[in-house]
């Protein structure tokens, strides 16, 4: 007596983004895929807890920059309560210091928005075997700036500042600290990012993930 063999269970797949079109794209290029399916959609990282509890799918892909909980935060909290959940970072910039830092939240894979199109289904099923998967040009990235121009906690604040039209007096006065100490973090910063001006420096460090953009 013959049975007729079951289909591959196909891998569950929760998409977070507070852009509906990202997410309707992310749909349409799944939707191809015979072994794939989309269980749950979610705009912000209350809703991506929610819906990981809901549905717990196989791979979460989430966006970094959005509304309330960030996407670094939502894998964190998301982990402390599914520890084998298997998180994918999809994002518009490729600095190697927000890359460190969804890596060492937990995420397992890192993706590039504008690489959707050619590389998400791979890393879907590349996560999902339980291997990590880094475009080589970020791998890169975090390989030529390992810690060694890491910035310090108050050299964000002070070039924060800086990059909303603060003078080092201005910075001075609301860190409390001498203004001569702020033109010392500057010269650091200057050096560590090897910027030509203040300005310069803002603009790297947005590009790196030092700063929001």
């Amino acid at each position: 007596m013959s049975t007729t063999p079951s289909p591959a269970k196909k891998i569950r797949i929760l998409t977070v983004d507070d852009h509906p079109l990202i997410l309707e794209g992310i749909a349409n290029v799944l939707q191809k895929q015979a072994d794939m399916e989309v269980v749950g959609e979610a705009a912000d990282g209350h809703e991506a807890i929610e819906a990981y509890a809901k549905h717990r799918p196989d791979v979460m892909l989430i966006d970094l920059q959005m509304p309330g909980i960030n996407g670094i935060d939502t894998i964190i909290q998301i982990l402390e309560k599914w520890p084998n959940a298997r998180c994918v970072v999809l994002t518009t910039y490729a600095g190697d210091v927000q890359a460190a830092r969804a890596l060492k939240a937990g995420a397992k894979g890192y993706l590039l928005k504008s690489m959707l199109r050619k590389d998400l289904v791979d890393t879907i099923r590349i996560v999902h075997s339980g291997k990590t998967r880094i475009p080589p040009e970020i791998a890169s990235e975090l390989a030529n700036h390992f810690s060694s121009d890491a910035l310090s906690a108050r050299e964000i604040e002070v070039l924060r500042m800086v990059g909303e039209g603060c003078s080092n007096k201005i910075v001075a006065d609301h860190l409390h600290i001498a203004e001569d100490t702020v033109k010392g973090h500057m010269r650091s910063i200057l050096s560590k990012l090897n910027a030509n001006d203040r300005t310069h420096a803002v603009m790297i460090a947005v590009k790196r993930g030092f700063l929001e953009g």
